[in-house]
């Protein structure tokens, strides 16, 4: 989805849902020019599913520049790890790679999760506007997505509304009642969700990002293709067939 004419500075890069896979992070990463960035938000669930959660953390220290995070949120994957409790995934092989992945974070890892924002959502103000970040909801932060014409939550306050969780790319607009007849008596929410980096379930296997000009209020949902079998040849035994096989179609 686009708005305005022209991608001009400055540009917010937006991930979410990393999920371990290293090769679809690389490939956003080396897809944008990241001096020509000057935010980034995540919104959360950077490790899990995938084989390389250590490794993911480990780039985005070194090759994101810590000054431009704008907003580093927890997911529920992390807030899972974090609190050792696995009982709330929709199935038991969810459970397991969460407890497998627990297992091998390293020290280093597991301080980097620690700082992220642990609600799982944040507010913040952006180019004037106020924002809010959040992994899933604001009916429940860590477990229920927005979706378009179901968005759990009452976000009138809000001009811009940054989600994850859902996997499911989108960017859509709500118009609130509002007394201000300057606008006509309307007041307008902007929803965006860059879909998911490490494992996406939209029908197209490539790492899913957004990039966003505040200025001009334009919105570009960008995919990277990456080597999936490579990504995949790294899954433990440990980890349910699944989620790499699921790499291959982005379902």
């Amino acid at each position: 989805m686009s708005r305005g004419a022209g991608e001009q500075q400055p540009l917010i890069l937006i991930l979410s849902d990393i999920h371990g896979n290293l090769e679809a992070l690389k490939a956003v990463l080396y897809a944008e020019d990241l001096t020509k960035i000057s935010g980034i938000i995540l919104l959360g669930d950077l490790i899990d599913y995938g084989p390389h959660s250590n490794e993911v953390i480990q780039l985005l220290m070194d090759g994101l520049p810590e000054e431009k995070i704008l907003i580093n949120l927890c997911g529920n994957h992390e807030n899972a790890i974090l609190t050792e409790m696995f009982s709330k995934f929709s199935s038991q092989r969810g459970s397991e790679s969460a407890k497998y992945t627990s297992s091998i974070l390293s020290r280093e890892s597991r301080d980097y999760l620690e700082r992220l924002e642990p609600s799982g959502m944040k507010e913040f103000v952006m180019g004037g506007k106020k924002c809010l970040a959040v992994h899933g909801s604001l009916d429940n932060a860590f477990w229920t997505s927005i979706f378009p014409g179901d968005i759990h939550g009452d976000y009138k306050e809000y001009d811009y509304v940054f989600s994850g969780h859902s996997h499911y790319p989108h960017c859509f607009e709500v118009f609130y009642e509002s007394e201000d007849p300057a606008y006509r008596n309307k007041k307008r929410a902007l929803f965006l969700n860059p879909g998911s980096v490490g494992q996406p379930r939209d029908h197209n296997p490539y790492a899913s990002y957004a990039l966003m000009n505040p200025g001009t209020e334009e919105v570009r949902l960008k995919r990277a293709p990456y080597d999936v079998e490579k990504e995949i040849r790294h899954f433990p035994d440990q980890v349910d067939g699944f989620y790499k096989r699921r790499l291959k179609r982005g379902i």
